[in-house]
């Protein structure tokens, strides 16, 4: 319908899906969302998600990217090396020149290319230390868009996602109401049209936040998150470790619900 038959996503559990869970205990994400759309209800659209979580980049142009340049598919959502630059004293350069390569295979083989960079965590307490490393590489991920004709999805500048609701308690992962909006920003750089608008106001928050209960969070979320995250890293260990693609192949699409009526759309608008 809007000349995609075939669409593969590449990366990790931005692009999995997390945290945008499905009553089965599996996840749908943005990617599924855009999936859907892309399919407009054809029985024909084919789709595959190779993403996993805690891939790391070198994981993903060595495992995912060959599929995907085998596949040529219509389309190539890419998005990856968020896991790597998070890690201390990750060069951020490096890691774009190591994404800039799977960019190039992939528009050699005359595949269309739609990438993301990272999103602003200003909002987000203790991991907004990553501004800076996100602001480089974005700046490199644009010239890299730019050099091969890919085209990108602005994460750092979509203002619902400055919300503290568009994060999970993570503060990793997207709530399921952002993985809509970006899907419907994914929609809209695509040229596809859609009837829902990714920039509709969050609805107003009834119980403002406070100063002690965000220090409480912090110490939750060092507990439940940091601290294990740390750990695996020590070890050598993965999110993903002994998990599969949950879409490992290109097969025909059965969308669960259209993308523009979802079901945690807010129903007022703040002033």
């Amino acid at each position: 319908m809007y000349g995609f038959d075939s669409y593969v996503a590449l990366g990790d559990s931005f692009t999995e899906g997390l945290n945008d869970g499905l009553p089965d205990g599996s996840f749908r994400g943005w990617a599924d969302r855009l999936a859907e759309v892309l399919a407009g209800g054809r029985s024909d659209f084919q789709y595959a998600n190779l993403a996993l979580r805690g891939k790391m980049l070198d994981e993903i142009l060595d495992e995912q990217l060959p599929i995907a340049l085998e596949l040529k598919p219509d389309l190539v959502t890419l998005c990856a090396g968020g896991n790597d630059i998070i890690v201390p004293g990750a060069d951020v350069d490096a890691v774009t020149a190591r994404l800039e390569e799977g960019v190039a295979k992939l528009r050699e083989a005359g595949i269309p290319v739609l990438m993301f960079n990272g999103p602003d965590t200003k909002v987000l307490s203790v991991m907004s230390v990553l501004r800076g490393k996100v602001a480089i590489y974005n700046t490199n991920l644009w010239a890299i868009a730019e050099r091969y004709g890919a085209r990108m999805v602005d994460l750092w500048t979509m203002g619902p996602l400055h919300d503290r609701r568009a994060w999970s308690d993570d503060r990793l992962h997207f709530s399921p109401e952002a993985h809509h909006r970006i899907a419907l920003k994914a929609a809209e750089v695509l040229g596809i049209p859609v009837d829902s608008d990714w920039r509709e106001p969050w609805p107003l928050e009834e119980t403002p936040s406070r100063w002690i209960d965000s220090r409480r969070s912090d110490l939750t979320w060092t507990k439940v998150h940091l601290l294990p995250w740390i750990r695996r890293q020590l070890r050598g260990e993965s999110m993903g470790d002994g998990l599969s693609p949950k879409r490992p192949q290109l097969a025909p699409l059965v969308p669960l619900e259209v993308i523009e009526v979802p079901d945690t759309a807010p129903q007022q608008q703040a002033s």
